[in-house]
């Protein structure tokens, strides 16, 4: 019987993170949820999880001390961490537009300033702490980032997203070459629009037909799907994809 491992997953209270979360409770891991201020919605993910030897941990990755606090607390909760996946981060919403046309100085910076620091400054510090981890007790791991395909078409409404997302998935490319050595692989992977929770208005309203005709399927993807590349990219048969980029779009944004 292969050994239950312990996994991280950042922004785990719904969505994308949740869907992580199950599938590696399904696979047999032991889970940390990370949620940042939606306990309600962290704990039903919790209660979602089958097994045994989960945990739930509250950090803020806004906040610049938070990262390594947070893998202490997963270590102490699941005895060791071998896999993070990094999905903690702000998203596209009305709150965090900033075209650059309409808002402010301060509301750009505010807004830019906080992306950084969650979305990649939040992921590059649980990075190093769960590497550091595992290079100490000399075992391998994974670690996969949840970028964006953003990072490639461009966000001229949300900037700061598309640039966060592409500096992780370049964090995720210099890290796998450093991290080899170690046994440690680090791969992201770059959804296009996905049907979380967040994003049910949207579909469902005005601007839904076009989000599904984005993709030749007709339709978004799932937080399941996003889920099951996540978790095979964190297995030792993806180890020799370390270092790279997995478009999972529905073929809504092809590069070459």
């Amino acid at each position: 019987m292969s050994r239950r491992r312990g996994v991280l997953v950042t922004g785990g209270s719904r969505g994308i993170g949740r869907a992580v979360a199950l599938a590696f409770a399904e696979g047999g891991d032991r889970v940390a949820i990370q949620y940042a201020g939606r306990r309600t919605d962290a704990e039903e993910t919790l209660r979602k999880l089958p097994g045994e030897g989960h945990a739930l941990l509250q950090a803020d990755l806004g906040e610049p001390d938070a990262a390594e606090r947070l893998v202490a607390e997963a270590v102490t909760a699941l005895g060791e961490v071998d896999v993070l996946v990094n999905n903690a981060g702000l998203a596209p919403t009305a709150d965090t537009r900033h075209t650059i046309s309409d808002v402010p100085l301060a509301d750009w910076q505010r807004i830019w300033r906080r992306m950084v620091q969650v979305n990649l400054l939040g992921a590059a510090d649980l990075s190093w702490a769960v590497a550091r981890h595992l290079i100490d007790r000399g075992a391998h791991g994974a670690i996969v980032n949840i970028g964006s395909r953003g990072a490639f078409r461009g966000e001229p409404d949300f900037p700061a997203y598309g640039a966060t997302k592409a500096a992780l998935h370049a964090l995720g490319q210099s890290l796998s070459v450093a991290l080899a050595p170690h046994g440690i692989s680090v791969t992201s992977v770059a959804p296009g629009f996905v049907a979380t929770e967040r994003q049910a208005a949207k579909l469902s309203g005005p601007e839904g037909e076009r989000l599904r005709n984005e993709s030749p399927f007709g339709r978004v993807g799932t937080p399941a799907e996003i889920a099951a590349t996540v978790h095979f990219l964190a297995s030792d048969a993806a180890v020799w994809a370390s270092g790279t980029v997995v478009d999972v779009n529905g073929a809504s944004y092809l590069r070459t």
